[in-house]
């Protein structure tokens, strides 16, 4: 099973406002845009604001449907991944996501 990235859609309205783009989303499209063989090696899903995001909630749980996040498929052990309660799927979330890319798909690494 090919890892999986979550994105948000961008253009969302909610009771603040709108349209709204997903500032940790558009920095994770950044690093796809810079290492076009990531979307190869990745699952890469888009979904609408909206709550609950079925898919998420299937993989990790109604607790941790923010977006970005990285579905991990266990082949490398990352010590900074988070394990869901509910079902036991390890993943990553927001900038967390980029280093794991670096590490486990030979990319560039962010700049501390």
């Amino acid at each position: 099973m090919a890892e999986r990235l979550f994105l948000l859609n961008p253009d969302w309205h909610d009771d603040q406002g709108g349209p709204w783009f997903c500032p940790p989303g558009a920095y994770i499209e950044g690093v796809l845009a810079f290492y076009p063989q990531l979307r190869e090696a990745l699952e890469v899903v888009y979904l609408d604001h909206p709550r609950p995001r079925a898919p998420v909630v299937a993989e990790v749980g109604e607790a941790h449907q923010s977006c970005p996040i990285l579905i991990l498929d266990g082949e490398l052990d990352w010590p900074e991944a988070q394990v869901s309660e509910t079902t036991g799927r390890r993943f990553l979330q927001d900038h967390a996501i980029a280093p794991y890319l670096a590490a486990r798909y030979g990319v560039g690494r962010p700049h501390p």
